[in-house]
C-alpha cells in the first residue's frame, strides 16, 4: 500500500504547479475574491490518522457541501417522509435550474440541487425559528468535526442574500406547490447561511468520517445515523453530488462525493477514508477543476474506488 502522507504531499505539489485552475465563482461576489492559486487536501483514514498538505488549514466557504449535513439532519428529524418532498434522481441540469422544477410540478429532483436543498432546509426549519434551525445545523457540524471553532462567514451569507434572485424564484415556485411549509424568507435565510459556513479541509474531512464508518462517530463510537442511512446518503452523493457533472466524477474518481462552488469537495471511501480537497477554480459544471483531478489521482494511487 502506498504511503498516504507522501501521496497526499505529492498530489498537493503537483496541483500547485498546474496552470489549468478553472474559474472562480463570480455570481456570489464574495467568492470572486478568493485566490485561485489556493489548493488544500486532507485525508482522515479508518484508523483516525490525518494526512494533509497545501492550504489544508485555510477556511473556505463550503457552499453546497453543507447539503450533505442538512440532508442528514432532515432525515433524522422526519425520516423517509422527506422523500415525499424531494426526489433521489440525478438532475442532468444546472444546479439552479427552474425549468426542471416546473416540469416536475415543484418537486425537486434530488436534495443536492438548490431547489432540493431549499426543501430540505425547510424541513429542518419547521417548528423552529430561523436562528434556532441555523444554530442546530452549525452545532451538528461542530459536533461531528469535533471543532467548536467552525463558523458562518457572514460576508458570504450577506453576499448570497443580496444576489440570490434565482433561489428566491425556486423557493416561491415550490411554495406555489405546497412543497415548503415556512415563509420563503425564513427558509432562504437559513439556506443562505448554512451554505456560507466556512471550514478547512481538515475540519471537513473530520466531519465526513461518519459516512466512512457506517454512520458512527469513530471517536465516541456513538451512531450519527444508521448504517443503512449512511449507505443511502453515500448513494445520493455518488449519483447526484456533482450536479450535471456527477457521472463524470463517478467515472473518474469512483467515490461518493459532494462539491460546492466555493471550490471544495468532500469525498468518502467507505471503510477507508474521508477526504476533503479545495481549489477555488471551477469547471463548466460548477465543480472544483483541480479538486476532481486531485481526487482521481488519490483514488488511483491508493486503490480506493468503490468499483474495485
Amino acid at each position: 500500500m502506498p504511503d498516504l502522507d507522501q501521496t497526499v504531499r505529492d498530489i498537493a505539489e503537483e496541483m500547485r504547479a498546474r496552470p489549468d485552475r478553472g474559474e472562480v465563482a463570480t455570481y456570489i461576489p464574495e467568492l470572486a475574491n478568493v485566490d485561485p492559486g489556493a489548493f488544500g487536501i486532507a485525508v482522515v483514514d479508518a484508523e483516525g490518522h490525518v494526512a494533509a498538505a497545501g492550504d489544508c488549514d485555510m477556511a473556505f466557504s463550503i457552499q453546497s457541501i453543507s447539503k450533505v449535513f442538512t440532508l442528514t439532519l432532515a432525515l433524522g428529524k422526519i425520516g423517509d417522509r422527506l422523500w415525499r418532498r424531494v426526489g433521489r434522481e440525478p438532475s442532468g441540469s444546472a444546479f439552479n435550474s427552474i425549468v426542471q422544477l416546473e416540469a416536475e410540478h415543484g418537486i425537486p429532483r434530488n436534495p443536492f440541487i438548490n431547489a432540493g436543498a431549499i426543501a430540505v432546509t425547510d424541513a429542518i426549519l419547521s417548528g423552529h425559528q430561523p436562528r434556532e434551525a441555523l444554530g442546530e445545523i452549525l452545532r451538528f457540524l461542530q459536533f461531528i468535526a469535533e471543532d467548536p471553532n467552525i463558523s458562518i462567514d457572514e460576508k458570504v451569507a450577506a453576499s448570497e442574500q443580496r444576489t440570490g434572485f434565482r433561489n428566491r424564484a425556486l423557493a416561491n415556485y415550490m411554495m406555489a406547490f405546497d412543497v415548503l411549509e415556512n415563509p420563503v424568507d425564513y427558509t432562504l435565510g437559513v439556506y443562505f447561511h448554512h451554505c456560507a459556513i466556512a471550514m478547512t479541509c481538515r475540519q471537513l474531512a473530520m466531519a465526513g468520517r461518519f459516512l466512512m464508518h457506517g454512520g458512527r462517530n469513530p471517536s465516541t463510537g456513538f451512531s450519527v445515523v444508521s448504517p443503512e442511512r449512511a449507505r443511502r446518503i453515500n448513494a445520493v452523493m455518488l449519483t447526484c453530488g456533482h450536479y450535471d457533472g456527477s457521472g463524470e466524477f463517478a467515472y473518474r474518481v469512483g467515490l461518493p462525493g459532494k462539491s460546492g462552488v466555493g471550490g471544495g469537495i468532500l469525498a468518502v471511501a467507505p471503510r477507508k477514508a474521508s477526504i476533503a480537497v479545495w481549489s477555488p477554480g471551477l469547471d463548466a459544471s460548477g465543480n472544483s477543476h483541480l479538486g476532481r483531478i486531485a481526487l482521481e489521482m488519490l483514488t488511483q494511487r491508493m486503490g480506493w474506488s468503490i468499483f474495485g
